[in-house]
């Protein structure tokens, strides 16, 4: 008798577990229900707007298509006649001229500025705002500021270097001196890499210092063997963010030179001659050509860029 009660007893904890079970998978599921109503439109906009662009383009660049006509197929032609084009390996190497200097630069410039903006100095969120604002300044007002300064006969940068009895050069106008132009630019611009330097450096602890001023240790070594180590995983965000913004470079060479890449094509960088192939020759199909190529280069240059972390980029707490 007690047995049957037993078994009884069972049966009924084993019937309300399975009843709680279900009523805990109706709940999940009903939740996951309202998670995915909720997710709907970034799901319909990344389909719409990412995955259906990407896969058309794949196809465009294997077609003549332009805006206007729905093209033919030609296989990979448009891949072939971008190798044998002049103007394309020109602005590769514009690009990589520009990515090549420019990135390393900006690095230097950022971490040495932080470095100094993080001193405790009296009106030091007033040193941080004014080397912050240049970055919040749209693209076209600093290309509108940057010619008049750079003008070799009115300019004021060609101006103070006749003052110290230097002949300025003709900067933009100069095939020669347009890339670094551009390049001196673009630094101008690197107060939104220099908070997030900032904001590497007060995540570092004071602990070290302390320890390191305690063995001591003057500012120079405090700084090589504390700072810039434990600031890399910053510096390694940087690097990849910087060299896929200056593999993109458009805005600035293109408003500077109305998109004419002049002089010489010295600026005719690699998304301006896509833009222009696209959208002013209305080659689309060779356009996206192009576009698959950058996309293939960036993607090597940031694997690479990832595989070398190893060896230089260190994490606080691992060893």
């Amino acid at each position: 008798m007690k047995l049957a009660e037993t078994e009884t007893s069972i049966n009924n904890l084993s019937a309300s577990a399975n009843l709680v079970k279900t009523k805990k998978t109706r709940f999940e599921r009903k939740i996951s229900l309202f998670g995915l109503i909720f997710a709907m439109p970034w799901i319909i906009g990344l389909l719409l707007f990412h995955a259906y662009p990407l896969i058309m383009s794949a196809y465009y660049s294997l077609t003549t298509y332009s805006i206007l006509e729905p093209g033919e197929f030609v296989g990979f032609d448009n891949y072939a006649n971008l190798f044998k084009d002049r103007v394309f390996w020109i602005s590769i190497y514009n690009t990589l001229y520009y990515t090549v200097i420019f990135v390393p630069l900006s690095i230097a410039f950022g971490v040495c500025l932080a470095l100094l903006l993080n001193l405790k100095i009296r009106g030091q969120g007033i040193y941080r705002t004014l080397f912050f604002i240049p970055s919040l300044v749209p693209p076209v007002a600093t290309t509108i500021i940057w010619l008049w300064l750079l003008n070799p006969q009115f300019g004021l940068v060609n101006y103070w270097l006749d003052k110290i009895g230097i002949s300025g050069p003709p900067w933009i106008g100069s095939e020669a001196w347009s890339k670094p132009s551009l390049i001196l630019m673009s630094l101008w611009g690197t107060g939104q890499a220099v908070v997030i330097y900032l904001a590497g450096l007060q995540d570092i602890p004071q602990d070290y210092y302390d320890a390191a001023s305690v063995d001591g240790a003057s500012a120079w070594q405090r700084t090589k063997t504390i700072t810039l180590p434990l600031l890399t995983p910053v510096i390694f965000f940087n690097l990849i963010m910087g060299t896929i913004g200056a593999l993109q470079n458009f805005v600035l060479p293109f408003t500077l030179t109305n998109g004419q890449g002049t002089p010489a094509n010295s600026m005719m960088f690699y998304v301006m001659y896509l833009y222009t192939n696209g959208f002013a020759y209305l080659k689309m199909g060779y356009a996206s050509a192009m576009a698959w190529i950058l996309f293939l280069i960036v993607v090597g240059l940031t694997a690479l860029i990832f595989v070398t972390q190893k060896r230089w980029v260190h994490y606080q707490g691992k060893e």
